[in-house]
């Protein structure tokens, strides 16, 4: 019994000793680790993501920036702040804000900025917008990601006169009624963004004379009509569900330069009467089938407007667009190229009309019909174009007339490709850079496309076109600065086929072609720097690129086993990156990336890079990283060099073998007869091979010691009575007697061992020597 009671006391002095440690462990309010300082300058203070749970008490004296963003701050409260009267910013984004206390936005006197963006402030909105009705003196007002609806929003901003940005992106507004913005007459930019605003009911924008900048992207707006904002400068409409865009037809004009009507559901080109100013106009990924006036609709279309009622008037709409540069009216349903529709515009740059259903190009005069004149159009009929970059690819044009280039003849860039092209030949015998001009000859049928002769034509896309053959000199007389022909399957290029781009081409890709040496042929390009010849089957390189002064190269994924010396002495100044993955290398033949190495030419995807050996009847691959050519044969030379060092090897031991035996001593004396690599044969002409063995305990026979991989027998020599050798015990260096020379019969076998059939015994001093029987 007094045992149990002393067992039981025990245990509960070690369970409270146990609870008083855990209790030590567990740190007091006081002991807690801090979290992470803020980061403070005269000015500013941040708190970026330091873990802050409470709206800090105090500021220093001067600073007017406060970053508190990343925390878990969830009210915005205080009864006396010092300090903070004196604050211009504040950014409390990323928090868990519910709560703001108007006791504290009250001593915000100076506050200009307010950035309080993914909080939780539709909680609480009718005593936070109370609150904020203090904020008089704010200018910046962030309330994006706060699932705000429409009514909760104008709780919030229906008393900031002074305010000129908003951001309610990103919240759950599905409308902007009438007087939602009375209060802000000095709004300039205006986020509304990624909401569900399906309706804006006229005059919601009345008051807002000072607005600039609309982002209205990401809604469910369906139609706009009577668009009344001549103040705006910037308009943003995309990724919504628009099937009409129509502009008031006032007397004042329009002063938008940007607008955006991208991912949208346009049958038509906007009405634009008055957009004068209008430089950048995005209408790609809608449903406009065609810019020719008088253009038929779709028969399963219904108009669901009155406005969409009237007569498409696509014409007098691209009339007032004098100062667009860049249209994009990529990814709709275009199956024409009208030069009439663009003649008005004289300062277009650039234009994309890729991704669309363009077959043919048409020239229709101004009051002709839909379909594409046969006749070439006279100079007084010809309106050139202004464009400078025209992007075109995938499409299904498979053929360009040469009126085309003409009528651009300020085009520098134009991207053909996932297109049907075939180029012409260049016509005229004399293919010279500077010959005359060539009358056309194009392909029968007209189905090939005339490049050459464009003289501001610098760079060139026909990728993924499906040529089969370049024509000789299709290029001629057209100065490309770059030509992408990737993507063309077994493409077959004969030298003459870049003629006249010798001392103007910069850049050239003949990517993913599945070309072998005999289908890239390469005259030599005297100017060329950037070349892609990955995706081949190239197991040599064209010679011609040997005198290109080449800085970037890519041969990835090709059958190269090496790379040519020659190419790489003539690129040794110039080239600084090549690509080399995917080829087949030899890990024998790796030359050629010392010689890389030595020029500061910077490999890039060498981490990728294998090369292959054999082992035997077997194929291994290694990194190149990994250095392994140490699997390889030694050179040529150096095997060369055995049969030498054997023969040596014997004329040195049978020379201290007669000396030894002129003298008649029993140790050797002899001098000079060392050798790394011994080969003992007998005097007798004719000799027994004894069978080859792997390793010394298998057999009863003198070797040597393998150090390093080089089999040794130190010191050895041929003196009385066998031969001899030298080895260390710990009283030092003592001779051995190896084999008996009455009947010596040693060989070397393939793995270096010396084999004799007599078994020896160490000859130390003072003891007999007795050698085997032979």
């Amino acid at each position: 019994m007094l045992l149990l009671e002393h067992l039981l006391a025990g245990r509960g002095c070690l369970l409270l000793w146990l609870l008083l440690s855990v209790l030590r462990a567990q740190p007091s309010e006081e002991a807690r680790p801090r979290s992470m300082p803020c980061q403070q300058s005269p000015m500013k203070v941040s708190c970026k993501g330091v873990g802050l749970r409470k709206f800090p008490k105090e500021l220093g004296q001067g600073v007017k920036y406060l970053e508190l963003s990343n925390n878990f701050i969830q009210n915005l409260s205080g009864s006396y702040l010092p300090g903070f009267g004196q604050l211009e910013y504040l950014d409390m984004c990323f928090n868990q804000l519910e709560a703001v206390s108007a006791t504290t936005l009250a001593q915000l006197s100076q506050l200009r900025s307010l950035l309080l963006g993914s909080n939780h402030l539709d909680r609480n909105y009718r005593a936070n917008g109370r609150a904020f009705r203090l904020l008089r003196s704010i200018e910046v007002l962030d309330l994006s990601a706060n699932n705000l609806e429409s009514h909760m929003a104008g709780w919030y901003i229906s008393n900031l006169t002074r305010l000129r940005m908003l951001d309610l992106s990103r919240n759950k507004m599905t409308r902007l009624p009438v007087g939602i913005f009375w209060s802000m007459p000095q709004l300039r930019e205006l986020n509304l963004s990624n909401n569900y605003i399906m309706e804006i009911e006229e005059g919601a924008f009345e008051a807002l004379e000072l607005l600039e900048v609309v982002n209205l992207a990401l809604n469910s707006l369906h139609c706009i009509s009577g668009f009344s904002l001549t103040q705006l400068r910037v308009l943003n409409l995309s990724h919504n569900a628009l099937e009409l865009f129509i502009s008031e037809e006032g007397a004042e004009p329009y002063l938008l330069q940007v607008l955006d009507l991208s991912h949208n559901r346009l049958l038509y080109f906007p009405e634009l009467p008055k957009a004068h100013y209008l430089t950048h106009l995005n209408l790609s990924n809608n449903l406009i089938a065609s810019l020719l006036p008088g253009s038929r609709r779709p028969e399963e279309f219904v108009p669901c407007y009155t406005e969409m009622a009237r007569f498409n008037r696509t014409l007098h709409t691209a009339a007032g667009l004098t100062h667009v540069a860049d249209l994009d009216l990529s990814n709709n349903r275009l199956q024409l190229f009208p030069f009439t529709f663009f003649h008005s515009l004289g300062s277009l740059h650039s234009l994309s009309l890729a991704m669309n259903c363009l077959q043919d190009v048409a020239r229709e005069p101004l009051t002709g019909g839909t379909e594409p004149s046969d006749r070439s159009p006279t100079p007084l009929e010809r309106a050139t174009l202004s464009v400078h970059s025209l992007d075109l690819h995938s499409n299904a044009i498979c053929v360009l007339p040469r009126w085309f280039f003409d009528y651009l003849p300020q085009l520098e860039a134009i991207d053909l490709g996932s297109n049907s092209l075939q180029p012409c030949e260049s016509p005229g015998s004399d293919r010279g850079g500077n010959s005359g001009e060539g009358s056309p000859v194009p392909a029968p049928g007209g189905t090939c496309t005339p490049f050459y002769n464009v003289p501001h034509l610098k760079h060139l896309s026909l990728c993924k076109n499906n040529i089969a053959r370049l024509q000789p000199y299709a290029f001629n007389r057209t100065s490309l600065l770059s030509l992408d022909l990737s993507g063309n399957k077994d493409l077959f290029m004969p030298k003459e086929a870049l003629g006249g781009l010798e001392f103007s081409l910069q850049k050239l890709s003949l990517r993913g072609n599945q070309m072998d040496n005999s289908k890239a042929e390469l005259p030599c390009l005297d100017t060329l720097k950037v070349l892609d010849l990955s995706g081949n089957n190239l197991s040599l390189l064209p010679t011609g690129l040997f005198c290109c002064p080449l800085e970037s190269l890519n041969i990835r994924n090709n059958n190269l086993l090496t790379l040519e010396k020659p190419a790489l002495i003539s690129w040794s100044h110039s080239l600084k990156d090549v690509s080399v993955a995917g080829n087949p290398f030899s890990c024998c033949s790796l030359a050629w990336l010392d010689t890389l190495r030595a020029a500061g030419v910077g490999v890039r995807d060498l981490d990728e890079a294998l090369c292959a050996y054999r082992d035997q009847s077997r194929n291994f691959s290694a990194k190149i990283t990994s250095s392994p050519r140490w699997l390889c044969p030694p050179p040529k030379d150096t095997i060369s060099l055995a049969p030498f060092v054997v023969v040596m090897s014997l004329f040195f031991l049978s020379f201290g073998a007669c000396c030894l035996l002129k003298k008649g001593q029993k140790v050797p004396e002899c001098a000079g007869l060392q050798s790394n690599r011994v080969g003992v044969f007998p005097p007798h002409p004719k000799i027994a091979e004894p069978a080859q063995v792997s390793s010394p305990h298998q057999h009863p026979a003198c070797f040597a010691n393998q150090i390093k991989g080089v089999w040794l027998v130190l010191s050895s020599g041929l003196g009385r009575g066998g031969l001899w050798a030298t080895s260390p015990s710990p009283e030092g260096w003592y001779p051995h007697l190896l084999c008996s020379l009455q009947d010596v019969k040693c060989a070397i076998s393939t793995r270096g061992w010396v084999f004799c059939p007599a078994v020896t015994r160490s000859h130390h001093p003072g003891q007999e020597t007795k050698a085997g029987a032979g």
